[in-house]
């Protein structure tokens, strides 16, 4: 048996001052060209796990270690993250923190000159990993100049272009458009197929990458609590931890049906009988047709966008951002903003916040605009989390995000997810409670590191938003999380509006922005499970499940 690449014995960590340990007795290996999917609640320890698998527990962040890692042969207590960068490719959640070089093509050749590969290998790798990774004409951007998603790809393609034989990804298609996401599994499991690649690829929309993954590894409490294949995992996630579920092994247990599928293809295989119904409309939970009024409570509109252009310079001469943007959002409303990466959700959010300035046009929010940004890190200048929100307000906003725990932590101690919950309460501190709500939250990728119980809660406090008479326009590349609280969903091109319906018609009608549920039940309406689940117990006759 060949040696491991990865290798951790009896590994517990602590954070300094923190007072319990982050990973607790984790013995886990894995094998040259596996590919591993992380999986775990926020704030279980994955990327902790993955910051000691690259050299940067204990090395860069302190704290107390024991036990012991070998990367490679490389056993970390005696080499560092610098040592480690030839054999391991990490990615964290932080793209923004991780980009050194001013311009993309910088970036990517940097690690390789830093090796002193020559120039001609240099220049191919650069222009392959490019292609890859669908970047090529960002090459000579500016990183300064790129959104989230574009910013996301560049930090993996600064991961992979030196071909490690370890690569360490931690949440990497958080940022990234249904299409760029799909992609990137793909790319990954095709290093790990012919170039034999090893992955362990941290994620909590597990539905993206379970069909490509050896095994899972589920993490609870900085322990491992799952080590096993993608089937059993599920089995095991549905019993044991039904946050980790994937939708369609929900919608299979929630309709009584088994075995649980892996992904769609499994899933569509075993419901081969769903092509002969005839297709039904979108269902509520009565059973009757689903009809959403975009018209939002009585009173005046919470947006009002009339012929918005707005135009940026990236370094290579100005060009529309936004083209002629029209958008009415009522008193209420809660809207998914989506599209591609780069096509101008972030524009717009921060244009109707009034910090980019318009070309043409305008855009107005007579009651007011909470913003919340796509870097949690931008929020986060104090030292102690209590600090950040201080008073009664702060103390309830916390406990509004399960984070009341956390008030003598640093901020930057907090996992990804945890940290975005931060800045979502300190965003929203005293909202609907001490101060008055705005008229409309704009949340530009808020569920960034948030596990599906997480996400839950968000859902629910948008709803509560709304019910309040605050409308919410969430800008998002999560379309499970989209099927959870819009009611309506407007989707952007190239800087104008493409598509604005219900969510049934603009998710369950594609093949990119639509739901695991909507692509095993294709003319179903279904985006959730537990609609999928209904139209199946009514199609079949089945009784269905919990």
């Amino acid at each position: 048996m060949p040696e491991p690449i990865l290798s951790l014995e009896n590994l517990t960590y602590r954070y300094p001052d923190a007072p319990e340990g982050a990973l607790r007795e984790v013995s886990l290996e894995v094998a040259p060209g596996e590919l591993v999917a992380l999986a775990g609640l926020s704030g279980s320890g994955k990327t902790t796990l993955l910051r000691a698998a690259c050299g940067l527990v204990p090395h860069f962040h302190g704290g107390e270690v024991s036990g012991a890692i070998e990367v490679a042969g490389l056993d970390t207590r005696e080499h560092g993250p610098a040592e480690l960068a030839g054999r391991v490719g990490y990615v964290s959640q932080d793209p923004e923190s991780q980009v050194v070089s001013t311009t993309v093509r910088a970036e990517l050749t940097l690690p390789l000159e830093l090796r002193g590969d020559s120039d001609a290998s240099v220049s191919r790798a650069v222009e392959e990993v490019a292609l890859a990774l669908a970047i090529p004409h960002l090459l000579e951007r500016g990183v300064d100049s790129l959104s989230g998603g574009e910013l996301q790809r560049v930090a993996l393609a600064a991961a992979l272009v030196a071909r490690p034989p370890l690569v360490l990804l931690d949440e990497p298609t958080s940022q990234l458009d249904p299409v760029a996401g799909d992609e990137l599994i793909s790319l990954l499991r095709r290093l790990n197929e012919e170039w034999g690649t090893a992955a362990v690829l941290c994620e909590h929309r597990l539905e993206r990458c379970l069909p490509a993954a050896d095994r899972v590894v589920a993490l609870r409490d900085g322990s491992v609590a799952f080590d096993g294949t993608p089937p059993r995992f599920l089995e095991w996630a549905v019993r044991d931890d039904a946050a980790l579920a994937t939708p369609a092994a929900r919608l299979f247990e929630k309709a009584g049906l088994s075995p649980l599928p892996v992904g769609v293809k499994e899933a569509r295989k075993r419901l081969a009988w769903w092509g002969t119904v005839e297709e039904r409309p979108p269902f509520d939970e009565s059973g009757d047709w689903r009809v959403i009024d975009h018209t939002g409570k009585e009173g005046a509109n919470a947006l009002e966008v009339r012929d918005l252009w707005v135009e940026l310079d990236a370094g290579q001469g100005p060009r529309d951002v936004l083209r002629g943007i029209e958008l009415e959002i009522g008193r209420g409303e809660r809207v998914a903003l989506m599209g591609r990466n780069g096509a101008g959700k972030s524009t717009l959010l921060r244009c109707i916040a009034e910090l980019v300035e318009p070309a043409q046009g305008s855009a107005k929010a007579p009651g007011g605009v909470a913003l919340l940004a796509q870097s949690p890190a931008d929020y986060l200048v104090r030292e102690r989390v209590a600090d950040e929100l201080p008073g009664d307000v702060g103390f309830r906003a916390l406990e509004a995000v399960g984070l009341g725990w956390a008030r003598e932590s640093d901020p930057r101690d907090l996992s990804g997810g945890e940290r975005q919950r931060l800045a979502l309460a300190i965003v929203m501190a005293g909202r609907g409670a001490a101060g008055a709500a705005p008229g409309l939250v704009c949340l530009d990728e808020p569920t960034r590191g948030m596990d599906r119980a997480r996400k839950d809660e968000l859902a629910a406090r948008i709803d509560g938003l709304a019910r309040d008479g605050s409308a919410a326009l969430v800008a998002t590349h999560d379309v499970e999380f989209a099927a959870t609280f819009a009611d309506r969903v407007v989707l952007l091109g190239e800087g104008d509006v493409i598509a604005d319906g219900d969510r049934a018609e603009v998710l369950a009608g594609g093949w990119y922005f639509a739901t695991e549920v909507a692509r095993i039940l294709p003319g179903s309406g279904a985006v959730t499970p537990e609609d999928g689940a209904a139209v199946l117990v009514a199609a079949s006759g089945v009784e269905a499940g919990a």
